[in-house]
């Protein structure tokens, strides 16, 4: 974990109800935009720019794939697209930031905080690919970003999939694909669980998000590749040029 550091996250239990006082706190302090698939859309990209304050061409961004590792369909080729801002990219890490860095998270417990947080510090942007999500919250503890981020208020956070999903309390059994997984809770730093990619594939429909939102014991959303939540002085906003639905 960092040393020296002392913040307010706190881990949220699995169970019915609302995240704790820590996580309203930290939810206060960030600015997310949690999506689906990306910046798919001029409404979504409207939302980026007014959390950044500044056009995305004026902003340096660090790349976060760590989730990908966890994920048996992701690996090396996915993952150098997403360096590379490919094509499957371009609503992520291919929309023209001035500079675009990587931030894997596995290495940071081995290289030292003093390396690391300046670079954090200079970014304006984190980029959170998807993945499993699990897995990324397990990294995010481990390397002490978990603990970092109440310090990072102007920073902001844009995640895709498991990158969005990695902000709630738990992302349901169904979205658990990390075998060393020890159950289905994330950071908590929101208290609304996602559901991404409805109707995206044929086990994402609006009747599975239904079931799993029965069982998931906090509010959530179901959106698509045109959706995205925007969470920014603690007021959640759903922008979508798409479908989404709400639960609880």
């Amino acid at each position: 974990m960092l040393s020296g550091f002392v913040g307010e996250f706190q881990p949220v239990p699995a169970v019915s109800g609302t995240s704790t006082i820590h996580a309203r706190t930290l939810e206060a302090r960030l600015k997310l935009l949690l999506t689906s698939g990306g910046v798919t859309n001029p409404s979504i990209h409207s939302a980026l720019v007014q959390l950044l304050d500044k056009p995305v061409a004026q902003c340096r961004a660090l790349v976060v794939p760590t989730a990908q590792w966890g994920h048996p369909m992701c690996g090396p080729a996915s993952v150098r697209g997403l360096l590379a801002a490919e094509h499957d990219f371009r609503h992520l890490s291919g929309l023209g930031w001035a500079s675009l860095g990587v931030l894997e998270l596995t290495a940071l417990p081995t290289i030292g905080a003093d390396r690391w947080v300046p670079w954090l510090r200079e970014a304006d942007v984190l980029l959170v690919e998807g993945g499993d999500a699990t897995y990324l919250s397990h990294w995010m503890r481990e390397s002490g970003l978990a603990e970092l981020l109440p310090s990072l208020p102007d920073t902001v956070w844009v995640g895709v999939s498991a990158g969005s999903m990695v902000m709630t309390p738990r992302i349901g059994e169904y979205f658990v694909e990390w075998p060393s997984a020890p159950d289905d809770r994330t950071l908590g730093v929101v208290d609304f669980s996602i559901f991404p990619h409805l109707d995206a594939f044929p086990s994402n429909t609006l009747a599975h998000a239904e079931w799993w939102a029965a069982d998931i014991g906090v509010p959530a959303y179901a959106i698509d590749e045109q959706t995205a939540i925007k969470v920014a002085d603690g007021s959640v906003e759903v922008v979508s040029e798409g479908q989404w639905k709400k639960f609880g």
